[in-house]
């Protein structure tokens, strides 16, 4: 048997959901700019760990 692998991601209705609980989330103060900074820095310090290692600060302030 041959079995198809659906890779189309999350779809539509997955999208706007996710954006809706986005709006939701910021709207009810659960996401803020401080922690979008942090989050953010974080996400950069993960995949560019090598420019760390060299001395590069990866802290976005405002």
């Amino acid at each position: 048997m041959a079995y198809r692998y659906r890779g189309r991601g999350i779809g539509l209705v997955g999208l706007i959901y996710i954006i809706i609980g986005i709006f939701v989330a910021w709207d009810r103060d659960y996401i803020y700019p401080d922690l979008l900074r942090r989050v953010l820095s974080a996400l950069l310090a993960i995949f560019l760990w090598f420019l760390i290692l060299l001395g590069v600060d990866l802290h976005i302030r405002t």
